[in-house]
């Protein structure tokens, strides 16, 4: 009798000792009590995650994650939301945190406004250059381009230069013209010195704002580190664990490597190359840069312009403009120098295409050195207007859409006044360009929008303002679903970076990239989704915002 009941002990302490030993397993950090969109293959939902050295070592149901493991950080999410880090495809990071010290424009509804806040602006700071951004005529009851004179009369010594909000055109006072010395009736090839009767009115767009803008001081290293580490802080707070920055410099980034090593700049950061001799000539003789929170492995190359603007370079006239079909920025033979040396020194190209022109010349260029499907990730920013013959050419030379759904819902109370009543159903297809591709990735292009990812998510898959216009979606059958909006924002985003492996889902030995919302985005009705906030954002299971 002895003997059997010693048995059957010996059966129930076999589990009881392994149980023992795997609730003995230290990790760093376990999070329990959630409902966790993995964004795995499965699309799986878990509840409970384990992690050491900055990686998931084990994710899924909350009784086998608290029963296993044991930690002295554990974050209970009281039911709350947990999802990957958010990643914006497309942004400019260090410009956003520049653009924090200037003159916000954004919002304004008049010139005279902008001028106001101009004034209020300048009584209020230290300068010896005004530097603005943010306006837009088009949300103006007078939708045209306004002229210099009356910054002309308040500033005659203190040069002002204020940035359209989609940085392709901008309006500046006479003291800043002279700095580069811009007279009247001079022409540069891909950009604009607008003069009206033989005068100047501070207008400039594209090549010719950035022939003004080498003229100016270059900005110090102290201030760069400073937008940087301000652009973090704001980002963390909207759940951004990566942001690529579309186009840096070589001491650009050589400061975000600073930053990186002294622990200060934790936001990961895929950099693509400004379209520039002395950055390209490093990188391309030292190889792509790969280290744990910095990759730069693409070139940024600007094709044309901006619709808003009317520097899109499309196939026929602008409907409002019939004289006018926009311009490329550089020649054909530059576009196809910058893809033959990405071609051979194994580096990604990203190009800047938002006319229907400017999509189909930069796709031919692409086919002729991708030649058919491959791995090499070439990416068209924006795809804004794509006409019907050229999207099955992503799929045919695998070419990745790289759009922001925020520019669809910005854009929509003016667009079709720009491209007519039939070519408006080839702008902002992202439905159509999905189908294709099978992937996109999506951003902001913040600061030209807002940098909460949320904004994102809704305009993705309600295609409305923040108000709820229209009442039936901007071309409704281009809406993304919420898995596919959100797949967006991490792993088809990080996939797009080269990164699927390391980031974008919440998996067994990936990043431990990511966030926890008040609410449920995947399954709140639309209306609800803009009242959702970020309560903790982690990077590497380090929590680096909390609200």
């Amino acid at each position: 009798m002895l003997r059997l009941l010693a048995y059957f002990l010996s059966l129930f302490a076999i589990p009881f000792l392994s149980s023992c030993a795997y609730k003995n397993i230290e990790v760093d950090l376990i999070v329990h009590n959630a409902t966790i969109y993995m964004v795995d293959e499965q699309f799986s939902v878990a509840e409970a995650m384990a992690i050491k050295d900055g990686k998931i070592v084990e994710i899924g149901a909350e009784r086998a994650i608290m029963n296993r493991y044991k930690s002295t950080q554990v974050v209970d999410a009281e039911k709350r939301f947990v999802y990957p880090g958010f990643i914006d495809a497309h942004c400019h990071f260090l410009a956003y945190g520049k653009g924090l010290k200037r003159v916000d424009l954004t919002g304004t509804s008049s010139w005279e406004e902008v001028v106001e806040r101009v004034k209020e602006y300048s009584l209020k700071n230290d300068h010896e250059i005004i530097l603005g951004e943010g306006w837009d005529q088009n949300d103006w009851d007078i939708k045209q381009f306004p002229s210099n004179e009356i910054l002309n009369e308040l500033f005659p010594n203190t040069p002002v230069i204020l940035d359209r909000i989609d940085g392709h055109a901008m309006i500046a006072n006479q003291a800043a013209l002279d700095i580069a010395s811009i007279k009247a009736g001079q022409s540069i090839a891909g950009g604009i010195f607008e003069a009206i009767d033989g005068e100047l009115t501070g207008i400039l767009v594209d090549n010719a704002k950035d022939f003004l803008l080498r003229k100016l001081p270059e900005d110090s290293d102290s201030l760069i580190k400073e937008a940087l580490l301000s652009a973090q802080k704001n980002c963390f707070s909207v759940g951004l664990t990566t942001v690529d920055d579309a186009g840096l410099s070589h001491n650009e980034i050589q400061i975000i490597e600073g930053l990186h090593e002294d622990g200060s700049l934790k936001m990961r950061i895929y950099a693509m190359l400004s379209d520039e001799s002395g950055n390209l000539d490093h990188y391309f003789q030292n190889g792509p840069l790969i280290k744990e929170r910095l990759t730069v492995r693409s070139v940024k190359v600007y094709a044309d312009g901006a619709l808003g603007s009317r520097g899109a370079s499309l196939l026929a006239p602008y409907s409002d403009q019939p004289d006018n079909m926009g311009f490329l920025l550089n020649s054909f033979s530059h576009f196809d120098s910058i893809a033959g040396l990405c071609y051979e020194n194994g580096f990604q190209m990203n190009t800047h295409c938002i006319g229907d022109s400017a999509n189909r010349v930069l796709i031919s260029i692409y086919a002729k050195y991708l030649k058919t499907t491959n791995d090499l990730r070439w990416r068209i920013e924006h795809a804004q207007v794509v006409n019907e013959e050229d999207l099955q050419k992503f799929e045919d030379y695998t070419i990745i859409p790289s759009v922001q759904p925020t520019h669809a819902t910005s854009d929509m109370y003016w667009a079709e006044d720009r491209l007519g009543e039939e070519r408006i159903h080839d702008a902002y297809s992202y439905q159509k360009l999905l189908q294709e591709m099978g992937i996109l990735a999506l951003g902001t292009d913040f600061p030209v929008e807002k940098i909460d990812p949320m904004l994102t998510f809704y305009a993705a898959v309600a295609r409305k303002d923040v108000k709820g216009y229209p009442e039936g979606a901007f071309l409704a059958d281009q809406k993304l679903s919420r898995n596919e909006a959100l797949m967006g924002m991490t792993i088809w985003a990080a996939l797009s970076n080269f990164e699927e492996n390391e980031k974008g889902s919440l998996e067994v030995d990936k990043l431990a990239d990511f966030v926890i919302l008040e609410g449920d985005i995947m399954k709140l009705p639309e209306e609800k989704l803009l009242e959702v906030k970020v309560v903790s954002t982690f990077i590497n299971g380090e929590e680096v915002y909390r609200k």
